[in-house]
């Protein structure tokens, strides 16, 4: 039996407009007590009326066009009826069979394109906050509505995805385009980006008619985990002999397992018909192709830009536009040293290398994002032109970085306070060479006997007294300077 996994991901994107979906309240609900930023409209009240966010509406658009998607010329709003405590008015105004945007794709870096069903315009549900009555030990929710309302984008994959590494791929990449696109933050941990994975398995390449839906995943590493650990767990089911129930499951992940949670709804369980307070969306063509002129470099543009303008690996480029900020730290570090045409590729990909090592090393183990990197653009560029005119050596650099960091101050300020400029001048370090000759006798010896090894033991040695200070290059040279000079 020849079991292959068909994976297919709802992501749901939190819109960075001011006001929410359908009213005038603020649409940040971060910001505020809890029930504070609400209305008569997002408090689902009867007789209010809804007015739909033109901005809202043109981030959708803008990020369907980045996805090669057809934009519709006409569209409207449905309901979509469930009871669940989070739901003010007992269902939420969706999309249903006519979207904003269908069809499209996103293309990895394998080349294989990855099908886009739709992406349609939403409002977010209100907050439930889950406590324990300290006295009882008897649990109890509460509502805050200050989400209640917010714009969403939901954009619906095609059910083509094969494995988690390319689902973590594929989410990857579109986080990436919502981000350059501003539409979003892209924030999983916040909630601003938010992913529900529809996962079975084919049975000697048969499509399975029983699919199991995974929520809860706030994390690249959390989806990947649940995607590898549901595709276990439903091969060994079918293994047995037994059958798929169709079900919702939660991704538990301290314990690194997904739970059931409730049976799976199709969409005639919603009960979707149009909205009767909306009425239909006529999008203009000639707004849409503004739209598109307008649209920023997106990620894949400028990876390939990054490779021919600077002679970047691309790995190192996929690297760099993973997030805009990362893209934009690079750009921003070399602009400081001229113009584009200036640039030399050496400079280049020294720049890229310490952003994606020992910046992003630094950044993952404070838990801070590249935007609030204590080391900006201009202080990582200012330590890089040190190192390139030996005022320090790349060693001693890798100790200062660290303390730019946790310091927050610039290179040449630590520089001068510790007096950690390399030792170039050759008269300094010959007398330093010539020390090291004299308590070395030994050394000396195998060397004049053929041991080429003895001269980097003396450089070792030059290294030590110096404080890691004297330049490498200029040591080894002074060192065969003194030994040749002696025999």
């Amino acid at each position: 039996m020849l079991l292959e996994p068909v994976i297919g991901l709802e992501v749901h994107v939190q819109l960075l407009t001011r006001t929410k979906m359908f009213c005038a309240c603020v649409s940040d609900s971060s910001g505020g007590e809890p029930n504070t930023r609400v209305c008569p409209v997002c408090l689902g009240l009867p007789g209010v009326l809804p007015v739909v966010n033109k901005r809202a509406v043109q981030f959708t658009v803008m990020t369907g066009l980045a996805l090669n998607s057809t934009i519709a010329s006409d569209t409207k709003f449905d309901r979509k009826n469930y009871p669940y405590p989070d739901l003010m008015k007992g269902y939420q105004i969706s999309q249903f069979d006519i979207p904003i945007a269908s069809g499209g794709w996103l293309e990895l870096d394998s080349g294989n394109r990855l099908g886009i069903t739709r992406v349609h315009m939403e409002e977010d549900t209100a907050r439930l906050i889950h406590r324990v009555d300290d006295a009882t030990g008897k649990g109890f929710s509460l509502v805050d509505v200050n989400r209640s309302g917010i714009p969403l984008m939901e954009i619906v994959g095609d059910p083509d995805i094969s494995s988690a590494d390319d689902a973590r791929e594929y989410l990857t990449k579109l986080r990436s385009i919502v981000q350059y696109l501003g539409v979003s933050t892209g924030n999983m941990e916040e909630g601003s980006f938010r992913c529900d994975a529809n996962i079975s398995l084919k049975i000697d390449g048969q499509m399975s008619d029983q699919r199991v839906e995974v929520k809860n995943m706030n994390s690249f590493r959390a989806v990947h985990g649940a995607l590898e650990y549901e595709i276990q767990r439903q091969t060994e089911v079918l293994e047995k002999g037994q059958r798929i129930v169709q079900e919702t499951r939660g991704w538990i992940e301290d314990q690194g397992i997904t739970v059931s949670q409730r049976s799976k709804e199709e969409a005639h369980d919603y009960r979707y018909f149009p909205e009767p307070d909306l009425p239909p969306l006529v999008v203009d063509p000639i707004w849409v192709e503004d739209i598109r002129s307008k649209l920023p470099e997106l990620p894949e543009n400028r990876r390939k830009r990054f490779q021919e303008e600077y002679d970047l690996s691309e790995y190192d480029a996929n690297q760099l536009v993973a997030t805009k900020a990362s893209a934009d730290f690079f750009e921003d570090s070399l602009s400081t040293r001229g113009d584009k045409q200036s640039i030399e590729s050496a400079i280049a990909k020294s720049t890229a290398n310490w952003i994606n090592t020992d910046l992003a090393h630094l950044l993952n183990d404070a838990g801070v994002n590249i935007e609030n990197s204590p080391i900006s653009p201009a202080s990582l560029s200012e330590m890089l032109a040190f190192i390139e005119d030996g005022t320090i050596s790349s060693k001693m650099a890798k100790d200062l970085f660290e303390e730019m960091f946790h310091t927050e101050k610039g290179a040449k300020v630590i520089i001068e306070a510790k007096g950690l400029n390399q030792i170039s001048d050759d008269d300094a370090l010959a007398e330093f060479v010539s020390g090291v000759i004299a308590e070395n006798s030994k050394a000396v010896d195998d060397y004049r006997n053929g041991k080429e090894t003895a001269v980097k033991f003396l450089v070792g040695q030059v290294m030590r007294v110096t404080r890691g200070q004297a330049n490498p290059q200029k040591a080894t040279e002074a060192v065969l300077s003194q030994l040749d000079r002696d025999v």
